[in-house]
């Protein structure tokens, strides 16, 4: 499937190269200097070894001590109170027993908390959900600290998990790496109905207990919630990258399939350790154009805004610097094919239902959206997952995807997409840098002017909109949110009153430092704004009655406040702090301290590479580096 590369997205590679080619070639050497044809045990002393398998069986003992049996880490995120990590606790051992059958051997190397954005929404905990993102990256670098691994599998699905894992095995980038998911739970209440119900409770026009219902009909089995948030997003991420085995993603968990899939995963990691011919470190897999493979299906899906922060991170454990430029720019060269809530009625499993990710890859490999030549760990380039899974009589196979959408309601060709372009802008102004999500957005309510009323948080939103206080045109600014602040919670629970804004006529937009959620809906958002209040930010000159322009077509995001007015305005410091204290919020304290911005990624460990700081000086300083810039 030989196709010639779009040339944005040709020019937005060659741009991720050219700025990060000191920092990624010192990542590959990484990656090299731990090449050796030997399983990575035997770098060990006898002491050191007998400690990692004394708790093996015997036969995996035996192997582990006299063998050249590949030895695969499993790192699990799973717990039993998450519908979507739930299915996971089985996993470990179908690997292991899958792993024997191959020559190999497994262990649970660690595991990593997995907290729900879904249950902390709106409340304390949630200010923890970014950071968990990192705690979980530092936990699965803990996990394979000892060194005694060939390759490594990781469980996870949810919003910060998937991320975290990455990050964690990026910074291992020379063990070849699978990630396998659970899958989607079945289709419950219809993603519509689930939204009405939301926004009559909003209006106190129907009761708790109807809500409660409603919501327990939605999420009301074991797999991950089935609108197209960060969850999924994160799966059609790793689907793209080429980091599942091909087909892996919506599959629903306790089936036969999804059981044959996980154990592919074992036989796969088994193949490509640097014990055969077939090596296939991470850290290769994952390079520019994996990422902008990432970003393209991001704005193909209409996926999660919370990936403009996870990518730039990951981007950065490999060694490479990702902006939101990038982004704007392939978003404007990438049609919109699908229409999965909240984007439009249907959920992930009607997506799949359709053609799936087979067949959207197929559509953007064939329109040169996507890079076709990539290293995956199937090994066989991004081809490989224009093919979905099923079983026969003698075990997993592969087919080709449909050639058409079972549903152009949901799943659209490149010829006949729902919009020419992803949705995903960057607007900037006197107020900073921030993100826009359009794709749900209709085009009367892209471009938003009006009075400004300002907020600290999400709780005295609510009781002004429960006081008639909001029943204007107005632009709800919530700062105080960002990552240094608070440690950037989501503001999921602002939709519903938002939401009933913009249907009583008015003219609606949000502009906060904080998160939307990959549930960011039909209300004008900008979001993930930088630099944030805390750190100084433009936007903590904001007053009540500023007019504020919103405006995603021209992504400009201004507050049209006379100049001389607006240089010598005091900076804002009443709504800045966030509460930071309880929920064990006061351990992050150093998190928030360090923290860079949300378009570096949120990401608190600063650079990963020691060497980075004096080296991109040099670059910068170079002529070489300004012609390639140029």
């Amino acid at each position: 499937m030989s196709t010639s590369l779009h040339p944005v997205v040709e020019a937005v590679t060659a741009r991720i190269e050219a700025r990060s080619k000191l920092r990624r070639q010192r990542y590959l050497d990484l990656i090299d200097s731990r090449r050796s044809p030997d399983p990575a045990r035997v770098r060990l002393a006898a002491a050191n070894q007998a400690h990692g398998f004394a708790a093996c069986p015997l036969q995996d003992k035996e192997m582990l001590k006299t063998g050249r049996w590949a030895n695969i880490g499993i790192v699990t995120a799973y717990n039993d109170m998450l519908s979507a990590h739930q299915p996971l606790a089985a996993y470990p051992d179908i690997i292991k027993q899958a792993a024997r059958k191959a020559g190999a051997t497994a262990q649970v190397a660690g595991g990593v908390p997995a907290m729900c954005d879904g249950i902390t929404q709106g409340f304390e905990g949630m200010e923890l959900s970014l950071f968990s993102r990192d705690t979980i990256a530092m936990g699965a670098a803990i996990a394979l600290s000892h060194d005694t691994f060939d390759a490594a599998i990781y469980l996870g699905v949810c919003d910060k998990i998937v991320p975290g894992l990455l990050i964690g095995a990026l910074r291992h980038g020379w063990l070849p790496s699978i990630f396998c998911p659970a899958g989607p739970m079945p289709s419950g209440l219809p993603n519509p109905e689930k939204a009405r119900i939301r926004q009559l409770f909003a209006e106190g026009k129907v009761g708790r207990d109807a809500l409660l219902e409603a919501e327990s009909q939605s999420y009301h089995s074991p797999g991950t919630c089935t609108f197209y948030g960060t969850a999924n997003s994160n799966q059609m991420l790793m689907e793209i990258m080429g980091l599942h085995v091909p087909g892996t993603a919506f599959i629903n968990p306790n089936t036969p399939l999804r059981t044959a899939l996980v154990e592919a995963c074992a036989l796969r990691a088994s193949q490509i350790t640097q014990l055969g011919d077939t090596y296939i470190p991470i850290g290769q897999v994952v390079d520019a154009r994996a990422i902008v493979n990432a970003i393209v299906g991001l704005c193909a899906t209409g996926g999660s805004t919370n990936q403009m922060i996870h990518i730039p991170a990951i981007a950065q454990a490999a060694g490479l610097i990702v902006d939101w430029n990038d982004f704007h720019d392939l978003s404007s060269a990438t049609p919109l094919l699908c229409r999965v809530y909240p984007n439009g009625v249907a959920d992930v499993n009607h997506f799949h239902a359709a053609g799936g990710m087979g067949f959207l890859v197929r559509e953007l490999l064939t329109a040169g959206l996507v890079h076709g030549d990539v290293l995956t760990v199937a090994g066989q380039g991004l081809e490989a997952y224009t093919r979905e899974p099923f079983l026969t009589e003698t075990g997993l196979e592969w087919r080709d995807a449909p050639l058409q959408s079972g549903d152009n309601q949901v799943l659209n060709p490149v010829a006949t997409p729902f919009s020419k372009d992803g949705g995903l802008r960057l607007v900037e102004g006197n107020l900073g840098r921030g993100c826009v999500k359009v794709s749900a957005v209709n085009a009367e309510h892209r471009i938003v002017e009006a009075p400004a009323r300002v907020f600290k948080d999400q709780a005295s939103l609510h009781a002004a909109f429960k006081a008639g206080e909001l029943d204007r045109d107005v632009v709800v600014v919530v700062r105080g949110q960002g990552p240094a602040a608070t440690g950037m919670p989501e503001l999921h629970k602002l939709t519903p009153p938002l939401g009933v804004l913009q249907d009583r006529g008015f003219k609606v937009a949000l502009v906060t430092d904080g998160r939307m959620s990959g549930a960011s809906g039909k209300v004008l958002a900008a979001i993930h704004v930088s630099p944030e209040s805390k750190s100084g930010g433009p936007i903590g000159k904001v007053r009540d009655g500023d007019i504020i322009r919103v405006d995603a077509e021209a992504g400009t995001l201004d507050a049209l406040v006379a100049d001389e007015v607006w240089q010598t305005r005091d900076f804002d410091t009443k709504v800045v702090a966030g509460v930071t204290r309880g929920f064990g919020r006061e351990m992050f304290g150093m998190f928030r301290a360090l923290v860079s911005t949300a378009e570096e990624g949120a990401m608190p460990f600063g650079d990963m590479d020691p060497d980075d700081d004096v080296a991109d000086m040099q670059q910068d300083q170079s002529p070489q580096s300004a012609e390639a810039d140029a």
